[in-house]
């Protein structure tokens, strides 16, 4: 078995839900009807960073996307190998409007990467279309423009 079938069979069967992320339950099945999620990244001491930020993402049964300025720490932690991040799952609005209650959301830990390759570019921002219909009507271009610019980074957050 090569490597491409081994991943394609694992991508199939975690759809299916034969496996689960380590994510809880609840979170795992708030990454299918949330509009947002809350995330920040750990840094080497073991502590969340103070970058903190409620944004749009896409679930596709296997990892969590984001597409965020370049420029942003939590495009430049995993460069810095800073991939482990918390993220928590539900829409609370504005995280510092929340007091501190989305880290009362279903929560699950993650390993980010820069996800650079084109194919998967497109795929993930037809999620992204699929998922937030009208406004990607605004975003969708800028999203796009921003990643073949440089200006936005799409990372991959695979649950831990």
């Amino acid at each position: 078995m090569d490597r491409r079938y081994f991943l394609q069979t694992a991508a199939v069967l975690g759809s299916l839900g034969f496996f689960r992320p380590a994510a809880g339950e609840a979170a795992t099945e708030g990454l299918s009807s949330s509009e947002l999620v809350y995330l920040t990244p750990i840094k080497s001491n073991g502590e969340e960073s103070r970058c903190q930020a409620e944004i749009w993402f896409v679930y596709d049964g296997a990892a969590v996307y984001v597409c965020t300025r370049s420029e942003s720490w939590r495009a430049q932690a995993p460069a810095l190998s800073l991939a482990s991040t918390r993220i928590w799952v539900g829409d609370l609005g504005q995280w510092q409007d929340t007091e501190g209650k989305y880290k009362s959301l279903p929560t699950m830990m993650a390993q980010a990467s820069i996800e650079y390759d084109q194919q998967e570019h497109k795929r993930v921002l037809e999620l992204f279309g699929d998922k937030y219909g009208l406004a990607w009507l605004a975003w969708g271009p800028r999203f796009r423009k921003g990643l073949a610019d440089g200006s936005r980074t799409l990372i991959k957050y695979r649950p831990a």
